[in-house]
């Protein structure tokens, strides 16, 4: 069975450092950061104080009071995103088989907000018995986005959520990849959501040390790579990709941005929380994306990172780009754009993955913020070019982003310049 071509023809995005595609990529390449004072709730008794929020996100500009309410705010971020995306790849579905087109959309973590809210109320007033709003499960559960989307649009095809922690929108992307090139649709509403930054959300990463807790400088927070690194930075956010088959693109004049040549999947099967030291479970991910793109490791320009600004983190991933690309690896760019988005858990394999599809368009990598000199780590070969603090024109053929995921789910997807 001769595999079918998939490319990239729509991007859509909310993120804490824009409300659309634009606005996003632009404050990318200009460096900056989204991490500002948490405003969600008040968390002046928490350690971590500061977080990357959304921002301007008036949810009554895209939906009715009624909707709004039945809605957690991961889905509402992720209908938003999703809509960007759609709008942008030109699809009109009065003219589609909906029977071919389908939506796989990721959540790490779901409606921890709608989850908190109601069993708060119910500790609150349980003398009166179990009296829970009919909408609470269907608003909380993490494949509920997925739904809406699929809904609002009557999009048939296959629809489901992925769920691996910080690697679900990867795992979302690849899956949908598989079915397009397996022939089993046309297209796909690809992509992540997350809003986690709760008080719930932000307690239990405080609890597992796992968050900065620099409340002094939020903005520079997120220093992945430094040797004073002391965790990620909470991101919340959507990022949607539209997917498509090579030849139903081509046959409707779609804009195509790249093409998805391979995905890679492993396990560390190491710790509930923390890498592989010598990042095992990320050179396997990695070789089995070459694998599937049929590409050599020399072939590869251009490694969104992971990257979370995590003490073993940041260690173990330089040590696999070493081991999987060799010398190469001193000819890569590498960058972490968590440094400025902070880590926005399942939906950071989106937003990576958006950002290496325009790195291809615009030929310029994103850069590595809030670095300084004076700050290197003994265990980090700074001799790899980590794109610190600027960003860097030059010639990007191929990108690859990383995503690694607690419990030790590793996801990576390549794409390619697109060429006829």
């Amino acid at each position: 069975m001769e595999l079918k071509r998939v490319v990239v023809t729509g991007l859509g995005i909310l993120s804490p450092i824009g409300n659309n595609v634009n606005e996003t990529w632009e404050s990318a390449i200009a460096g900056k950061s989204g991490a500002r004072p948490i405003t969600l709730f008040d968390s002046s008794l928490f350690k971590t104080q500061f977080a990357c929020e959304v921002k301007g996100f008036d949810v009554l500009e895209h939906f009715d009071r009624k909707e709004a309410r039945r809605l957690d705010r991961y889905s509402q971020l992720a209908i938003v995103a999703a809509k960007e995306a759609i709008e942008d790849s030109g699809l009109d579905f009065e003219k589609e088989n909906l029977d071919k087109i389908g939506v796989i959309f990721s959540a790490g973590i779901g409606g921890i907000q709608t989850f908190e809210e109601e069993v708060g109320y119910y500790a609150k007033n349980k003398e009166k018995g179990p009296r829970f709003n009919p909408f609470f499960i269907p608003k909380m559960i993490a494949d509920i986005a997925t739904g809406h989307i699929s809904m609002i649009y009557g999009l048939r095809g296959p629809n489901y959520a992925t769920v691996s922690a910080c690697a679900s929108s990867t795992h979302a992307i690849s899956d949908a990849y598989n079915l397009i090139r397996l022939g089993k649709a046309n297209a796909f509403v690809t992509g992540g959501a997350e809003a986690a930054i709760t008080e719930a959300g932000v307690g239990g990463f405080n609890a597992m040390h796992a968050i900065s807790t620099r409340n002094d400088s939020p903005e520079t927070a997120s220093r992945p790579f430094s040797k004073s690194r002391d965790g990620f930075v909470m991101g919340e956010g959507a990022a949607s990709l539209i997917l498509e088959e090579y030849e139903h693109a081509k046959a409707r004049g779609a804009k195509i941005y790249a093409e998805v040549i391979g995905t890679g999947m492993s396990a560390d099967a190491y710790h509930l929380t923390a890498s592989h030291p010598d990042g095992d479970g990320a050179k396997l991910v990695m070789r089995n994306a070459l694998e599937d793109a049929e590409m050599q490791p020399e072939e590869i320009d251009y490694i969104n990172l992971h990257g979370t600004s995590t003490p073993v983190g940041d260690i173990s991933e330089p040590k696999a780009v070493l081991d999987v690309f060799g010398e190469h690896s001193y000819k890569l760019s590498l960058s972490s754009t968590k440094s400025m988005t902070g880590h926005l858990l399942g939906a950071a394999g989106a937003i990576e993955a958006l950002f290496c599809v325009l790195s291809i368009r615009d030929q310029i990598v994103p850069p590595t913020i809030n670095f300084e000199e004076g700050d290197e780590d003994p265990e980090i070969d700074y001799n790899l070019n980590f794109t610190f603090n600027k960003p860097q024109k030059r010639e990007i053929n191929t990108a690859l982003s990383n995503t690694f995921g607690f419990g030790g789910h590793n996801a990576t997807v390549i794409f390619r310049k697109y060429t006829e």
